[in-house]
């Protein structure tokens, strides 16, 4: 069963490139990095709203409330990502804004599991952890001097 999480992982991974290079073009179209990331995020909140409203029960304000103030930052992260995304991706090419992305991934994911933040669970830090962080590395290295 797990694989099918590892499947879907590595679409969501894919998309990742083929958004940045839609989102390139929109940039082209639209002059401006950040208004195609405004564009790309307003499509993208109503193919949301449609889905939620359409098949999931619409969470009260009550609900909303019951969040930790700090939860509500993921949409300015995202927002953040996306815009990053599509200056990168002018600049470093599809491949080089990947690996570094995926590299500044992992070491954060390594810190926030190695301590628990956020709403993650202690994951320590282990020598084959750290080793496979470096390879991401030398890896992220190579992809971008060749």
């Amino acid at each position: 069963m797990k694989w099918i999480f590892v499947l879907l992982a590595l679409v969501a991974g894919a998309t990742m490139p083929v958004q940045a290079g839609i989102n390139l073009r929109l940039r082209e179209a639209l002059g401006d990095p950040i208004v195609a990331a405004l564009v790309s995020f307003a499509v993208g909140t109503i193919a949301l709203a449609v889905y939620c409203f359409a098949l999931r029960p619409v969470p009260t304000l009550a609900m909303a409330a019951g969040a930790p103030w700090w939860s509500w930052l993921g949409g300015l992260c995202g927002a953040f990502f996306v815009s990053v995304i599509i200056i990168l991706a002018a600049k470093l090419g599809a491949t080089s804004s990947m690996v570094w992305l995926l590299a500044g991934q992992f070491l954060a994911a390594l810190i926030l599991d190695h301590f628990g933040l956020i709403a993650f669970d202690v994951r320590v830090i282990t020598w084959q952890r750290l080793a496979g962080i470096c390879l991401v590395l030398a890896g992220a290295v190579l992809v971008s001097r060749y």
